[in-house]
């Protein structure tokens, strides 16, 4: 499940590196999103699965610019620890959690096999609001569908994704429970420090 989550959130950001024009309505953009991105995960397949490096630029690309991950970042940490955080160690954390992300959102992006998305209305509308959240179901070929909610803040003109959820197991609450047995043996240093490591020993891969 942890696999297709990532996957999931594979095929969001490819489709918003990909997208033409930005829509003011999220469901018509993660729709457009998903189309998109399949295709061109179908059209590149082969590649992605051979090329490790194309993955990895691929995803840096991609994953930066079209995440709030200065929320995701603050999010993932219980308030206190994010509130009690220096500027630099604030900035250290994000950059270490982005590399996570990345790395975790490549290494997904090889494994993709077809799979098509169905998106739902929202209750009530987008208009006024700033803070929605998406409905769909992943349908797949070789397995049951899978119900998939998306959470997305309005920047200016531009919907963010900020967290997402897989049979309501959310992205952000994965990544809090992980970092929860760390920051129970010190602070956000030992933390950063375990980020740091872990991604210098991935960073080959």
């Amino acid at each position: 499940m942890k696999k297709f989550l990532w996957l999931v959130f594979s095929v969001l950001f490819l489709g918003l590196a990909t997208a033409n024009a930005a829509s003011n309505d999220p469901v018509d953009m993660l729709r457009s999103v998903a189309n998109q991105l399949i295709d061109s995960l179908k059209a590149h397949k082969t590649n992605l699965k051979s090329n490790p490096s194309l993955v990895y630029s691929l995803a840096n690309k991609i994953v930066v610019p079209h995440a709030d991950l200065t929320v995701m970042s603050q999010r993932v940490l219980p308030p206190r620890i994010w509130q009690q955080a220096t500027p630099s160690q604030r900035s250290q954390f994000q950059s270490e959690f982005t590399t996570l992300l990345v790395r975790t959102y490549a290494s997904a992006l090889a494994e993709f096999n077809d799979q098509t998305v169905q998106f739902y209305p929202i209750r009530g509308g987008s208009a006024g609001k700033t803070n929605v959240k998406v409905n769909s179901q992943i349908i797949r070929s070789d397995g049951p569908s899978i119900s998939v909610s998306y959470k997305l803040l309005l920047e200016g003109s531009e919907w963010k994704l900020y967290d997402m959820s897989v049979e309501g197991v959310s992205l952000l609450e994965s990544f809090r429970s992980q970092f929860a047995d760390k920051l129970s043996q010190g602070n956000i240093e030992v933390l950063i420090k375990d980020l740091q490591r872990h991604n210098s020993e991935n960073s080959g891969r």
